[in-house]
């Protein structure tokens, strides 16, 4: 039986593989797992038979059998559980592994996300030009850690692993603005993980379902 994700029927990053799903879709194509989609409208997000599987109203949700799930951290981690090519078979390995994905999500997300949402919701606020400069402090602060730490590495820590799936995912948010220009040590992280053959398939397969609902 192949999971079943959610997605946007029309992302709002217009393709980009900035969508949450794009993760999931990375994590099973890594894995070589076939998985089918549900798109859903932004209004049918928020009607109770979604809410059912995600209280927040949020994508994606991930089924398989009687299991569903909601997080992107939480499904990726059990599909790098229960299939080899995301967590090293090592415990400890395995285990800074785990580290690494809760760090993508909640040291280095939350502030990357802050400025996302400054730079769209705020503009125009008289406080904008003032509260941008500490908000990209913060971000620059995460990303002199992460760069110091990836160093010359290929990835985090050995083989690539869910760790580095998480962490390229929220780091690319930054290629719309000039904050990684000064850390060509993460460009060059961001263009190895792009280059993955997973990767390629799931952004291919985000773009084709933004550019069917557009021509629809």
């Amino acid at each position: 039986m192949n999971p079943t994700i959610t997605a946007f029927k029309r992302s709002p990053d217009a393709g980009r593989g900035l969508a949450r799903d794009t993760r999931v879709r990375w994590a099973l194509e890594e894995v070589q797992q076939p998985y089918d989609v549900r798109y859903l409208t932004f209004t049918e997000l928020k009607e109770p038979s979604h809410r059912a599987l995600n209280p927040f109203g949020q994508i994606p949700t991930f089924e398989v059998g009687e299991l569903i799930m909601f997080e992107t951290g939480a499904i990726i981690l059990y599909i790098g559980s229960h299939h080899a090519g995301l967590l090293p078979g090592e415990t400890n390995a395995r285990a800074r592994a785990i580290s690494w994905m809760f760090a993508a999500l909640n040291s280095v997300e939350p502030a990357i996300i802050d400025l996302a949402n400054a730079r769209i919701e705020e503009r125009e606020q008289p406080w904008f030009a003032q509260r941008m400069p500490l908000i990209e402090k913060r971000v620059r602060a995460r990303l002199d850690v992460l760069a110091n730490h990836l160093g010359s590495a290929m990835w985090l820590d050995g083989e690539f692993s869910a760790g580095d799936l998480l962490m390229v995912s929220v780091i690319q948010r930054l290629k719309v603005t000039n904050l990684l220009d000064n850390y060509p040590t993460l460009l060059a992280y961001i263009a190895r993980a792009e280059a993955r053959p997973a990767f390629q398939r799931a952004f291919a397969a985000q773009l084709a379902a933004f550019n069917a609902s557009a021509n629809a």
